[in-house]
């Protein structure tokens, strides 16, 4: 598959890291470093634009060493791009952490993954099958 991108910025593309990588790192534009303090949450521009075939989404997730280690995460897991968006990709990016964290120019900041994707038909009925679950919820389950 073929994903068209405008870089506006002086990053290379989005790149697989691995053969067997699912996401592609995303590096942020910014021409000075960026503060965020514990619990700030910020847009980081990436500078990219793109466009996704039809049926298909692009979903920016945390990249895990971030996360790990400095507390930073993406507040909207996944951040979802539809294939009609044309304007610049962002991050929101959160510090989930208890001190400043600095992200620096050209930082891997997320992963981008492309996923296929329907649209449903919405019908709307009186009553749903029965199940054995049923409207049990969160933990009805079980727990082994």
């Amino acid at each position: 598959m073929e994903i068209r991108i405008i870089n506006k910025s002086d990053n290379a593309l989005p790149k697989y890291e691995s053969s067997g990588a699912a996401g592609m790192d995303i590096r942020c534009n910014l021409s000075a470093p960026v503060r965020l303090a514990p619990m700030e949450r910020k847009l980081i521009p990436t500078g990219l634009y793109m466009e996704l075939p039809e049926g298909y989404e692009a979903q920016i997730r945390p990249r895990s060493g971030l996360a790990l280690k400095r507390g930073l995460t993406v507040l909207n897991t996944p951040g979802t791009i539809d294939a009609d968006y044309r304007g610049e990709i962002g991050v929101i990016l959160v510090n989930l952490s208890n001190e400043e964290q600095i992200i620096e120019p050209a930082e891997r900041i997320a992963q981008m993954v492309i996923a296929r994707v329907e649209q449903a038909e919405i019908k709307e009925v009186d009553i749903l099958n029965e199940t054995e679950r049923g409207a049990g919820g969160f933990g009805s389950s079980g727990t082994k």
